[in-house]
């Protein structure tokens, strides 16, 4: 049975992890502390799981806490975690995947922390946010990179902006949308209407 587990656990990780370590393998962006990492080790659950790494660049298990992976590619990474395991399997056989940490705000459904696979773009991770709200504007999204702005157009569906991916602390904010009545004619006619109150109660 724990065997059937192990295997199906493997199988499970690979599908995911397919579409990634391509890409991610050469990537030299990295894993940050708050991330997370996907590790999968054949025929062994106790190595197995997902673990955030810690703000000293390790990873929080009780063994994998000497294993730097910060500031380093995937396949540095990799490396270290193969050269770890030989000390208590040969030849070990895993599969890796980062999870990076990016924060959904604004006018979006379920504003929220998410960890993604890296290749994972910016309007994905809005429909993870459960989309945007109906005075979400699409148009102007902000996106909070490495101390810079960046205005990011998903009104269209063909738009490049769409297939723009996500980095490790990313910030995608959702503005509302600017309504001439509400923004201007809405407060106007509250001010008005205040002073028309407190003019009546003067006067009286």
């Amino acid at each position: 049975m724990k065997r059937t587990f192990d295997s199906l656990l493997l199988a499970i990780a690979l599908f995911a992890a397919s579409g990634v370590q391509a890409q991610t393998a050469a990537s030299t962006e990295g894993l940050n502390p708050g991330d997370q990492i996907r590790i999968v080790v054949w025929r062994n659950v106790e190595l197995s799981g997902d673990f955030t790494i810690a703000a000293n660049g390790t990873i929080t298990h009780p063994l994998y806490r000497e294993v730097q992976v910060t500031g380093l590619p995937l396949s540095a990474v990799e490396d270290r975690l193969r050269t770890f395991l030989t000390r208590y399997t040969t030849n070990p056989q895993f599969v890796i995947l980062p999870l990076v940490k990016v924060i959904v705000g604004g006018e979006v459904r379920t504003p929220n922390v998410f960890s993604v696979p890296p290749e994972t773009t910016i309007a994905q991770v809005v429909v993870m946010a459960g989309g945007p709200t109906e005075r979400g504007a699409v148009d102007h999204i902000r996106l909070l990179r490495g101390g810079q702005e960046i205005t990011v157009d998903l009104s269209r569906p063909d738009a490049d902006a769409a297939s723009v991916q996500i980095r490790s602390g990313d910030q995608i904010l959702i503005p509302r949308k600017s309504s001439y009545f509400r923004d201007y004619v809405g407060p106007v006619a509250s001010l008005i209407g205040a002073l028309t109150t407190i003019f009546g109660i003067l006067t009286r």
